[in-house]
């Protein structure tokens, strides 16, 4: 699958004269998202072509900035509709079927971020695994009935990890706690495979690895597991999203982001140095070969 990402031309250009004209009616970022009920973070996605305006946000928006002349709320209707039409063209679409809505918006933002932050306490990242770990993972979920949906989300999920390779990969930073080494997800020789991958994969520049040791005991960035996603713009556009069996949860709110961004500094911290990680991924490796 390649590696498609989403235009955002056309989201840019709708974002800026949203922008103007928030700034022309004399409205802050806060005012305009009191409005929409949502974040100044969200306000500055949208007004940077990196989230849709749906069609109600754009008629709140348009009458609140003074956008009365018929022939502009036209052309910014269209142009609206235009940029999410091509936002629909992103290769994950193709496996509507097996994905949530909220699935979808973490691929999305995944193809436009530049940096990815994560600490795992059971699971390697998705972005990390194996195609047999990953299906071990999927069957597991129960969310999954059939083999056919089974593999088309593990084809999802392989197709995720290109954003890790390429012209432009993503910085991909993840924190393990030791136990993610140990479970035996897919039986040993799967587990085998899984780490003797992240050891190949932890040798690319854009790629760091850390195991917080059962040793370390208790420590603050260890209340996981959660995904920071960073954008190449602005702090205040960072995302954090919590994951849970019953369905994952954005977090966008800066104070609140600002605290996962404190916990994974405590993460890292608490972990051993990249270099011994990997010795102790090795050592666990050869373990389960025998």
């Amino acid at each position: 699958m390649p590696n498609v990402k989403p235009s955002t031309v056309l989201g840019r250009q709708l974002g800026d004269e949203l922008r103007r004209s928030r700034e022309a009616a004399g409205l802050t970022t806060a005012a305009a998202a009191d409005l929409l009920d949502c974040t100044k973070g969200k306000i500055s996605r949208m007004e940077n072509g990196h989230v849709p305006v749906r069609s109600p946000d754009l008629a709140v928006l348009m009458q609140a900035y003074g956008v009365i002349d018929p022939e502009t709320k036209e052309r910014l209707t269209a142009l609206a509709q235009r940029a999410n039409r091509r936002r629909r063209e992103g290769w994950w679409h193709e496996y509507a079927s097996v994905l949530s809505d909220a699935y979808r918006d973490q691929i999305e933002m995944e193809a436009i971020c530049d940096s990815i932050r994560t600490y795992q306490m059971q699971l390697v990242p998705g972005l990390l695994q194996t195609p047999e770990y990953g299906r071990a993972v999927t069957v597991a979920s129960r969310t999954w009935q059939t083999a056919e949906e089974i593999e088309r989300f593990v084809q999802v999920r392989l197709a995720r990890q290109e954003r890790l390779g390429g012209e432009e990969p993503i910085k991909f930073w993840a924190v393990l706690s030791e136990g993610v080494l140990h479970q035996q997800v897919g039986g040993p020789e799967v587990m085998r495979a899984q780490l003797e991958h992240l050891l190949a994969v932890a040798e690319r520049p854009n790629i760091t690895l850390q195991v917080v040791p059962f040793k370390r005991g208790a420590h603050s960035g260890m209340l996981g597991p959660y995904v920071l996603l960073s954008f190449p713009q602005l702090a205040s556009l960072d995302l954090v999203l919590t994951e849970a069996p019953t369905g994952n949860i954005w977090i966008e709110r800066e104070q609140e982001v600002a605290c996962y961004q404190a916990l994974f500094d405590d993460a890292r911290m608490a972990a051993l140095a990249p270099t011994e990680s990997l010795a102790l991924i090795e050592q666990v490796a050869k373990e389960h070969r025998t």
